[in-house]
């Protein structure tokens, strides 16, 4: 069999070789992150102009390679922090982590964490007042605190996570990676098969607030493969599952 040139055998010798090669990449990528899948295919464009929609993102589990600045036993530093730690990722200072909100429901976010905060605390104050739009606690959504967690925020959004709505302060418990390296366009290969697979079709989007066709979940000025939107109270997702070791994240727009 393994002398074969040709025919069934030589097929079979071949499938087994490839997938014996993508199963050892695999068990070496998790053995590195600790976590699985250890990429994420980015959806959208909120953390812009340091991570773009394609991109493909490696991903290692929260407590590893965690720097002496990181917050308590949770592997993440808050840009807070890494402002004057000097800690800085992905064109900014502090993690990017990605986090997923059990109670919201869709892909999970890959955000910078900004700052921590404590049940209960008005954090009105340690806010920058460019990302809030509100003229104290009373009027800013998520304070105080209901629960202890990181305030989040997409890089090219306008509003934290928690100011706009996509998610409570996020529970270190939520956070499944922190972002280690990307990988540019990789991660379209990702997301058109994972909608080939769902719907089989292709459809164009408009620039403007229509899109062609029922079944649009986003709007594009270039074509996509695109699945039928799914509705969660953070906004409308289109993708949710796991494909040879990779899962789609999403940059909620503010």
């Amino acid at each position: 069999m393994w002398t074969a040139r040709s025919g069934p055998l030589f097929f079979l010798r071949e499938v087994g070789t490839s997938i014996g090669a993508v199963v050892l990449v695999g068990l070496v990528l998790f053995g590195v992150s600790g976590v699985w899948p250890p990429m994420v295919a980015v959806e959208s464009g909120s953390m812009e102009p340091h991570m773009h929609k394609g991109d493909l993102v490696f991903i290692t589990e929260p407590g590893r390679y965690a720097p002496d600045s990181a917050y308590d036993s949770t592997g993440v530093v808050t840009a807070e922090t890494g402002s004057d730690a000097g800690y800085r990722t992905f064109g900014g200072p502090g993690s990017v982590v990605v986090y997923d909100d059990p109670g919201r429901g869709g892909p999970p976010i890959i955000h910078r964490a900004e700052f921590y905060v404590q049940e209960g605390e008005n954090w009105y104050d340690r806010a920058d007042p460019e990302f809030i739009s509100a003229d104290s606690c009373d009027d800013l959504r998520n304070c105080p605190a209901p629960h202890a967690g990181f305030i989040t925020k997409g890089d090219a959004n306008g509003r934290y996570d928690q100011v706009s709505g996509i998610a409570e302060p996020v529970r270190p418990s939520w956070i499944t990676g922190i972002a280690r390296l990307r990988i540019p366009y990789l991660g379209w290969v990702r997301l058109g098969l994972s909608d080939i697979v769902q719907t089989g079709t292709y459809a164009v989007f408009s620039a403007d607030t229509s899109a062609v066709g029922p079944d649009a979940s986003r709007q594009l000025t270039t074509g996509e493969w695109s699945a039928p939107p799914r509705e969660s109270s953070a906004g409308t997702h289109a993708r949710n599952e796991t494909w040879v070791g990779v899962t789609p994240v999403d940059h909620e727009p503010a």
